[in-house]
């Protein structure tokens, strides 16, 4: 019956993916959506299945946790609906949880994530009857609208790079596996989409609507709840992105400035209130995840709430979120291809400095991209020592920070020097 159930909802999604405007408004045929979806559909099955089979040695386990837990939320909604819908705003630390907005223990806002995952499982308990893999349908369904804005965004930057940014938007393999799988990154990855293409288009076309309101409302919603550090990091660059918009020509000084005021006020918002002690919360992170000494677990430097200790530590946390896994990491299969992944992305970057295409001009969007990713790259670097748990957090960014790398490439006159060399 379960099997019958996969087969009915797997025909009508597919379908679905073809009916929905947002999806046929990216310019993609038919027969590309569904073979998006399906991609996503079996990439998430594989994703269930390592957590089986692989679990402990990839760390892999999360998301049959997600799923237990979306099934505890299901009885509950089932048996007692007013617990169901008030749960999720109740503070079981008697107030004191809700202050610690970025605190990695005793904190409302860090039981957030994984609470308001289980809702959004539990809703799918209702239709799927607790089925994992039907899940992974419903899933991959809803998480396809964060690439599709990412491509339409892309494909407005760069209108003659088809391949290129299709390749960027949805097919790297960090990101098409960790935002496939049942865990928090598909639906971050959709948060991000949905702002950054309403934002995109609301400063190009200067409309700004109610549904475009609500939706990046939603989009930030979104981040709040499932990983709110990366809400803090996306605002200051959407800031920054609006103003660079308003002087497009000295877009590259307009966030320089305005991120050196933000990195000021983030070393002395604390003199002013001591619960935006950032650099502080930056601290007990990287403590928190020290703490747990997981098998892909590094040893790093111990970072501390000063400006200095945050400087030197730049090459560091740089080294860790952009350039690790290596190669002589690798003990598995999933970090092997990491590994292969971040080695071939910088060989991209080079062929990017050698092969540019002819008129490339940054714009305040693609500035967006450098300072949002480089920023969120740092946090990652800062505070997390733990390889597996980088490469899933990373995963995110990806669309925007590779996508356009590729399309900057010309592969026609990269093509043609290749050509020459292999005839000499």
């Amino acid at each position: 019956m379960e099997n019958l159930l996969f087969a009915a909802y797997l025909v009508l999604f597919a379908w679905l993916v073809t009916a929905v405007r947002f999806f046929r408004g990216s310019g993609l045929s038919n027969p590309q959506l569904v073979i998006l979806l399906l991609l996503k559909v079996m990439t998430g099955i594989f994703y269930g299945w390592m957590g089986i089979y692989y679990g402990d040695t990839a760390q892999m386990l999360d998301t049959w946790a997600h799923h237990r837990n979306g099934l505890l939320e299901y009885e509950i909604l089932k048996t007692n609906p007013h617990e169901y819908f008030t749960n999720l705003f109740r503070d079981p630390y008697h107030g004191s949880g809700v202050d610690s907005f970025f605190g990695s223990a005793d904190s409302y806002w860090n039981d957030l994530k994984g609470n308001m995952f289980a809702k959004i499982l539990s809703l799918f308990d209702i239709f799927s009857f607790g089925n994992y893999y039907i899940n992974v349908i419903f899933y991959s369904f809803l998480t396809l609208f964060g690439p599709i804005a990412i491509y339409r965004v892309m494909m407005d930057v760069f209108p003659k790079q088809k391949t290129a940014v299709m390749i960027g938007s949805f097919l790297l393999p960090s990101f098409l596996y960790w935002s496939s799988g049942i865990h928090k990154e598909g639906a971050i990855a959709l948060g991000i989409g949905l702002v950054v293409y309403h934002f995109y288009f609301g400063l190009r076309d200067n409309r700004w609507g109610a549904g475009r309101i609500l939706t990046i409302l939603l989009g930030l919603l979104l981040l709040l709840t499932l990983r709110n550090f990366v809400l803090a990091i996306l605002l200051p660059a959407l800031a920054a992105w609006w103003l660079a918009s308003r002087r497009p020509k000295r877009a590259w000084l307009v966030f320089v400035t305005f991120y050196s005021v933000c990195m000021v006020l983030f070393f002395t918002m604390r003199y002013v209130d001591a619960r935006l002690d950032f650099p502080q919360a930056v601290v007990d992170k990287q403590a928190a995840f020290l703490a747990l000494k997981g098998s892909t677990s590094i040893d790093t430097r111990i970072l501390e709430p000063t400006p200095w200790s945050f400087i030197i530590n730049i090459p560091q946390a740089i080294f860790l979120s952009a350039m690790r896994p290596l190669p002589t990491d690798a003990n598995h299969i999933l970090s092997m291809a990491a590994a292969a992944e971040i080695t071939l992305l910088w060989l991209l970057v080079l062929l990017l400095i050698a092969f540019p295409v002819a008129g490339l001009r940054m714009n305040s969007f693609l500035w967006f991209t450098v300072f949002f990713s480089g920023t969120l790259l740092l946090a990652i670097g800062f505070s997390v020592n733990n390889l597996g748990a980088i490469v899933r957090y990373r995963s995110i960014l990806f669309p925007l920070m590779v996508t356009p790398i590729l399309a900057g490439i010309d592969w026609r006159r990269l093509n043609e020097w290749t050509g020459k060399n292999i005839k000499k």
